[in-house]
């Protein structure tokens, strides 16, 4: 176990919620905590107290009016209409709620400091799980993300300490707020695997979206087939991830972890199960060190099976991060406590067993098709040629 390993958690964080039927439900926090507890892998010296946001924290990436209009919203009665607020405010899609700048801002801040520690040396490594709300962007809230804490994180490294930064999104949703917002700077490269935007939000990500200017190629995306399995996901990022990163040599990666590519995710069409989400921290990690010293900030983001995927793979990410072997089973007094909230019966191991779900039928078809896209997607990226 690592000492120089930082987890921001706080009770607070658990007040980003859109309302009791939004797939957004922070009670995955809670859970992943309560089991990262349970098995005693956090020491009281590895949590770390967030600090909020400041205005300028938030402004270095959103514009001064769009955080208005958030504070504003923040002040209305839950359930309001309210006056016209714009901004993506307010919609099915990202509802206000009660305190909705002050909780946020938390958040953000939350990244913006792990990103810190991990840059200034005091920490090696650094966890953010409420944190990956990457589809924000500069005026506009979007797809449950109100600020987009990596961006600004981003931001704030690139200001502070002039470094470089590769940012590894593999939410099955396409990182599109934090690509956008660094689209033209060959100082950021954003490396995104998702779903397809053929039949997913945002309906980005695109492999020939590549950047601009002297950003051109600095802005990757890998879009996967619908149904994609364990052994085409994990094939795909070992044929992009090692050399990606030995070419771009970065300062610090921040990886951004939804786990919502699992098959019992509600909102997506990928077939993952509860390995990829020990392969791909695994990967990361060992760049990490071969890259950059080290220097790795995680934080969370999409994820809507909260009771059978969430906890599982987020205690994973927290156990590769810090160092610490996981046991094979969950903790028993765990599954008591959890078992009688839960609408589905919880899985009694980190690992799904290796038959739990028929293979897809289309499974040879829909590999091929993911190796030309990595292949395509490599041979056009002029940095790498």
């Amino acid at each position: 176990m690592s000492d120089r390993v930082a987890f921001f958690y706080d009770e607070r964080f658990l007040g980003y919620k859109f309302g009791e039927e939004h797939p957004f439900n922070p009670k995955r926090l809670q859970m992943t905590k309560d089991l990262i507890d349970k098995l005693k892998l956090l020491q009281p010296s590895q949590i770390v107290e967030p600090i909020p946001a400041s205005m300028e924290d938030l402004t270095i990436v959103h514009d001064p009016l769009y955080v208005e209009a958030v504070k504003t919203a923040s002040r209305l009665p839950v359930g309001s209409d309210g006056p016209d607020l714009g901004y993506g405010l307010g919609t099915d899609d990202t509802p206000i709620f009660p305190n909705m700048h002050e909780i946020t801002s938390l958040i953000v801040g939350a990244t913006i400091q792990a990103a810190d520690l991990v840059m200034s040396g005091q920490y090696q490594h650094a966890i953010n799980l409420a944190g990956g709300l990457h589809h924000s962007h500069r005026k506009e809230a979007s797809g449950f993300c109100v600020y987009n804490d990596v961006g600004a994180a981003i931001a704030y490294i690139k200001q502070k300490y002039k470094a470089r930064v590769l940012y590894i999104d593999t939410d099955a949703h396409h990182g599109d707020g934090v690509q956008g917002m660094f689209y033209d700077d060959p100082d950021v490269l954003t490396i995104s695997f998702h779903e397809t935007g053929k039949y997913l939000f945002p309906g980005t990500g695109g492999i020939d979206e590549r950047g601009d200017g002297r950003g051109y190629g600095y802005s990757m995306n890998i879009p996967l087939e619908p149904f994609t399995e364990d052994d085409s996901w994990i094939a795909s990022l070992r044929g992009v991830l090692p050399y990606v990163v030995h070419q771009f040599h970065p300062d610090i990666i921040i990886s951004q972890n939804g786990c919502d590519a699992h098959r019992y995710d509600p909102l997506t069409h990928l077939s993952a199960t509860a390995l990829l989400y020990r392969e791909i921290p695994k990967l990361v990690h060992q760049l990490a060190h071969e890259t950059c010293e080290g220097r790795w900030v995680a934080v969370g983001g999409g994820g809507y099976d909260i009771w059978r995927v969430v906890p599982r793979a987020w205690t994973m990410l927290w156990a590769e991060l810090s160092g610490q072997p996981l046991p094979d089973n969950i903790p028993q007094t765990w599954l008591d406590q959890w078992q009688r909230a839960a609408p589905v019966a919880l899985p009694t191991t980190f690992l799904d067993p290796p038959d739990l779900f028929p293979p897809i039928p289309r499974r040879a078809e829909i590999e091929e098709k993911n190796k030309i896209t990595v292949r395509r997607m490599m041979l056009g990226t002029p940095f790498l040629l």
